[in-house]
């Protein structure tokens, strides 16, 4: 087949030595240093002043439209963004639910009077979301939810509950899933509504976790309201517009992905030498099967770009994209168990856990009370999450096989009694 070419084109280069030069004028100084550490006074200056320097640069939301506030980023010129900031290990700004779930399925699928209202207000950060999708019943069948939405004059009036609702507590707004017409096919009948949060008919509750947070939170509508104008892809087309949102949880950070694991990588082979695990040929078999999957991972974002480029329809590709985030998470998940083997049990207690490292989840850590895990424990944990969310890992392989490989569809259970 010959040598791929990973070469990016030339413009590509130049841009990528601008965001270089930027961060390395704007990060604190000694950020590119060995062991470089932040005092936490420093920590929250740095926190606290980031977002406005991002801001100033244009970096936020950049691939937006100009005449949205953005740079106008090209493809490729958006991945090399993020490709720089994770080389250097500068945070972008952490509205994930803001600038890449909502935000981007506005610009997608809004009319003219959404996008001049709602962009402007996430890209300046003055806005927080949360996601309304999942219901008690209505997880990984999405499409069998049941809270309902009526028009009521110039208003939808919004009854029902959803769950695991990640920052509902500090959200002012919900993008949310509503059955507006219960006599159409369950996909056909529901929209998709952003809804303010700051209403006596809206009731959130936390979800105390073990570890003492309650990031996760139950949320009860009874005759909330929300705008008539607020519905995004037209009154029944929420089924549409909520794809195209589940489509940037799962297709984000293509070429850039991988990096977090590769961290994980050397931190578990560094251990591993330390403590003569190492000599151990499972555990050399385990590392080297996970550093195997992490190149898989690399090449497959890399395929993927490369048909975006060139807006070819490969449906390998296309495949790809469902079975991607299904591959990444399980092979994660399997990775953190050897991460346990090779730190011992002892790394499972708050007084013997490891040195911090740089654990990509160790931001996950903060705002505990009760129970302060070691920042690798703390991947660990989430690493048990990571099949589930943004749909599940069983839900993926039954997609990828009813549509891509042509198997029947999976029979559905008979009804109680």
């Amino acid at each position: 087949m010959g040598a791929m070419d990973l070469s990016y084109p030339p413009e590509a280069e130049t841009f990528r030595t601008e965001i270089r030069g930027w961060l390395e004028d704007n990060l604190p100084e000694g950020w590119f240093d060995e062991g470089f550490e932040m005092t936490p006074d420093e920590k929250k200056a740095f926190n606290e002043s980031w977002p406005s320097k991002l801001y100033g640069g244009g970096w936020i939301c950049a691939s937006w439209p100009k005449e949205y506030g953005g740079k106008g980023l090209s493809t490729m010129q958006n991945v090399v963004l993020a490709e720089e900031f994770a080389r250097a290990k500068a945070p972008m700004r952490a509205d994930f639910f803001g600038d890449t779930l909502v935000g981007p399925t506005i610009l997608q699928h809004g009319t003219e009077e959404q996008k001049k209202y709602f962009l402007p207000k996430i890209m300046q950060g003055e806005m927080a979301w949360c996601q309304g999708f999942s219901e008690p019943d209505s997880g990984s069948d999405l499409a069998s939810l049941k809270t309902s939405a009526v028009l009521d004059g110039e208003e939808w009036v919004i009854n029902g509950q959803k769950v695991w609702t990640t920052q509902a507590q500090f959200a002012d707004y919900c993008f949310l899933l509503a059955r507006t017409d219960p006599d159409v096919k369950k996909q056909a009948g529901i929209s998709y509504l952003l809804v303010p949060m700051d209403q006596d008919g809206i009731e959130v509750r936390g979800i105390t976790q073990p570890d003492g947070t309650a990031e996760f939170n139950e949320v009860f509508f009874t005759n909330a309201r929300c705008p008539k104008e607020n519905v995004v892809g037209g009154v029944n087309g929420g089924w549409t517009v909520a794809n195209s949102t589940l489509s940037h949880e799962r297709g984000m950070s293509a070429t850039t992905g991988y990096r977090r694991f590769e961290q994980e990588y050397q931190l578990m082979v560094e251990e591993a030498t330390r403590n003569g695990r190492i000599d151990d040929p499972i555990v050399r078999q385990g590392l080297m099967r996970y550093y195997t999957k992490i190149q898989i991972l690399r090449i497959n974002g890399l395929r993927s770009l490369t048909q975006t480029l060139n807006k070819t329809k490969d449906m390998g590709v296309v495949s790809l994209g469902l079975t991607n985030k299904m591959f990444w998470s399980e092979m994660h998940r399997d990775a953190m168990e050897l991460c346990l083997d090779i730190f011992g049990a002892s790394a499972m207690l708050v007084d013997t856990a490891p040195p911090s490292g740089n654990w990509p989840a160790q931001a996950r850590a903060k705002g505990r009370d009760t129970y302060h895990p070691s920042q690798m424990m703390s991947a660990f944990f989430f690493s048990r999450s990571e099949t589930i969310w943004g749909g599940t890992a069983e839900i993926q392989r039954n997609i990828v096989g009813e549509k891509f490989l042509g198997l029947p569809r999976e029979p559905k259970a008979p009804n109680a009694g």
